[in-house]
């Protein structure tokens, strides 16, 4: 069994990270407008995830006009599309690291609950063994996000 770990914080070229998410939406039939791109480009640079209005704060900078309808629908957007979670727990949204969800698959996140850092696990087949242990048990997930809280090797190096 293999397995990778690929945490969110792994550095990627924004551009290309951009471009390929706007090439996603394209390819779906959607558009990666102006400000939606702008959400992702933010979550993308806060790999720990940010709060509806903390982005809401930064995005005003640029656009003083903007309002929470405009971060929810450019999230929303976002999540429809794969490109986005919502980390329940903290009520964080974050960029997707991992390209399964394309395919509709639960994303894993570890959380930290020291640092509150978040990590995306991409392992299909503990997301295959999850799904047929929960369908044995006549249940499916409620949510295309899966949290668990896990103390990440930062935090476990500090104890």
């Amino acid at each position: 069994m293999k397995t990778t770990y690929v945490p969110v914080e792994t550095p990627a070229d924004e551009t290309d990270f951009l471009d390929g998410a706007e090439a996603h939406c394209r390819a779906r039939g959607a558009s990666l407008t102006p400000i939606r791109r702008m959400v992702l480009a933010m979550l993308h640079r806060h790999p720990r995830g940010l709060k509806a209005y903390d982005l809401l704060e930064r995005m005003k900078v640029d656009r003083p006009g903007a309002s929470p309808p405009t971060v929810y629908r450019a999230l929303d957007f976002l999540i429809d599309q794969g490109l986005a979670h919502k980390i329940g727990r903290m009520n964080l949204f974050v960029a997707c690291s991992q390209q399964c969800h394309q395919e509709q698959m639960p994303g894993l996140f570890l959380v930290c609950p020291r640092c509150n850092g978040v990590t995306e696990l991409q392992d299909e087949s503990v997301i295959r063994a999850l799904a047929a242990s929960l369908a044995a048990a006549g249940h499916q997930l409620e949510s295309q996000e899966v949290e668990i809280g896990a103390i990440c090797p930062r935090c476990r190096e500090l104890t």
